[in-house]
């Protein structure tokens, strides 16, 4: 076999080429896996809001809708009804102040803005630092727990910051970018629904 002259020619050629068959197996790969990966961020999205809001009995999903916070951040709401009647609302929320950027929480509200249950879903904090927030806020010791808490009522930051919530051991950006999310999420459900008591205080500290 002929060995193939090494023009400029040639080589832009079979550089053309490869990259062709990278970017052809690329989209392959990203066709495979699209669906598996939704699903699958579905699957968390469903537990998540189970997991934050009491027991129901009309689909959430199916009824969520769509509000921009203050901060420009678009957060999902999913009601949840139990014989047609409002139980509690779960929010998708999140705030960019985190320590290694976004934080992205489901927080369950009561009808009255109450704090009913959370779940971190993504963040990229210091593992075994920020990471500690996905059980931290709901641990009842001290000052951490947020949950029964109210944040027309509770100022709902870090002691550090004359707030009522303990932050994580070291980790106090890491705590503040979640309570800002947990803010950013009441205010916006205050602005959207009229049975949230009114009188809450947007108290965080940047």
């Amino acid at each position: 076999m002929a060995k193939t002259e090494s023009t400029l020619k040639n080589m832009v050629l079979t550089l053309l080429v490869i990259t062709g068959v990278a970017g052809a197996s690329l989209g392959s790969m990203y066709e495979l896996t699209k669906e598996p990966i939704a699903a699958a961020k579905l699957a968390k999205q469903q537990a998540a809001i189970k997991e934050v809001v009491p027991e129901f009995n009309n689909n959430p999903g199916e009824e969520v809708y769509e509000a921009q916070s203050k901060e420009g951040f678009t957060l999902k709401f999913f009601p949840a009804k139990k014989d047609n009647q409002l139980v509690g609302t779960a929010i998708e929320t999140m705030t960019n102040t985190g320590f290694g950027g976004d934080v992205k929480i489901m927080v369950g509200l009561k009808p009255d803005g109450s704090i009913i249950n959370y779940q971190v879903l993504e963040h990229k904090e210091t593992p075994g630092l920020g990471t500690k927030m996905d059980v931290w806020f709901k641990t009842d010791k001290d000052n951490q727990s947020i949950v029964g808490k109210n944040p027309a009522k509770n100022n709902l930051t870090v002691s550090k910051d004359g707030g009522e919530v303990d932050a994580i051991t070291a980790a106090t950006i890491s705590s503040r970018a979640f309570l800002d999310a947990v803010r950013v999420a009441y205010e916006t459900y205050n602005q959207n629904n009229p049975a949230v008591e009114k009188g809450g205080k947007d108290e965080s500290v940047e």
